[in-house]
């Protein structure tokens, strides 16, 4: 309703604004190689992955990304020797934002690029993991390329990716189009060395159920959380909208997760105000980062 309403209230049906908030968010996210990666990703010739219909062409170009992706994080801070890792060696405190860039890059090279290019990624990313290894607070070795820890990964960011869809997404998937995202993902997955990565969400599910065991919230899995959700590096005006969306990403988590973490949820006010307002939000960005033509694009 915003998004529609809006257009007619400013001057030249809103496209000034449009074309500054757009700038500014495609700027924090994509970082500034963005149009550059954009152009080539999208212009460069070869076979895809994934075809127009694919799904996971849907769910990753929607903004409902942004809370899915926050959601994400979350979900898989909770494997202590996941959680390790990414605290011994991914800097997401001192470049927040640079880890942002470079997760969305390849999730746009891989979705949307040529085969060539995500096979380079993922090799990439593969490479990196080989490097990544170290002892956990309570004494076990980690390995960012053990295949169990890059399952746990894996299936939290499907997950919380195509639940975050279901409920924020301008067009949410039918029960088929939810099999065929876990399915695009898997191969994904796959070129990353996941083994055996689900392909349907009945698979989805009783995967995530293996791993309950193994799950509890570290100390630095609850410091993340706080610098996430309480204390983002973004600037004053975007607080706001950003609070909106962390309050959300929240309200995505299965229950046991979000009190483990220690993040304060209070059902009827999701109901009543959280999820409307992440609805508000999630369209504005979408209003935002929509070229107003396709002779824009």
């Amino acid at each position: 309703m915003a998004t529609r309403l809006l257009p007619g209230l400013l001057p030249d049906g809103g496209a000034w604004l449009r074309d500054r908030l757009g700038r500014a968010i495609f700027t924090r996210v994509a970082g500034p190689q963005g149009p550059d990666n954009r152009a080539r990703i999208h212009g460069a010739p070869g076979p895809r992955w994934f075809g127009p219909d694919r799904p996971v062409r849907r769910v990753h170009g929607d903004a409902a990304m942004f809370i899915g992706g926050l959601s994400a994080l979350l979900l898989q801070s909770l494997h202590p020797l996941a959680m390790a890792a990414v605290a011994g060696h991914s800097g997401f405190r001192g470049d927040p934002w640079g880890r942002l860039q470079r997760t969305s890059t390849f999730l746009a090279v891989t979705t949307y690029g040529p085969a060539e290019g995500a096979e380079e990624a993922c090799a990439r990313v593969r490479a990196v993991h080989d490097t990544v290894r170290g002892t956990s607070p309570d004494g076990r070795a980690y390995s960012a390329a053990d295949p169990h820890l890059l399952c746990w990964v894996h299936i939290a960011e499907v997950d919380s990716f195509l639940r975050a869809h279901q409920r924020y997404g301008a067009r949410p998937l039918d029960d088929e189009e939810c099999d065929g995202y876990v399915a695009d993902m898997a191969r994904v997955a796959t070129a990353l060395g996941v083994p055996d990565p689900p392909t349907n969400r009945a698979g989805l599910a009783a995967r995530l159920a293996a791993y309950r065991g193994e799950l509890r919230a570290t100390a630095e899995a609850r410091g993340a959380a706080r610098f996430l959700v309480l204390n983002p590096p973004v600037p004053l005006v975007a607080r706001l909208p950003y609070g909106i969306v962390a309050a959300n990403a929240v309200s995505l988590l299965p229950v046991w997760a979000s009190r483990a973490l220690w993040l304060p949820r209070v059902p009827p006010a999701e109901d009543l105000c959280v999820r409307p307002l992440g609805t508000a939000v999630t369209a504005g960005i979408r209003w935002a980062l929509t070229p107003p033509s396709r002779d824009a694009v």
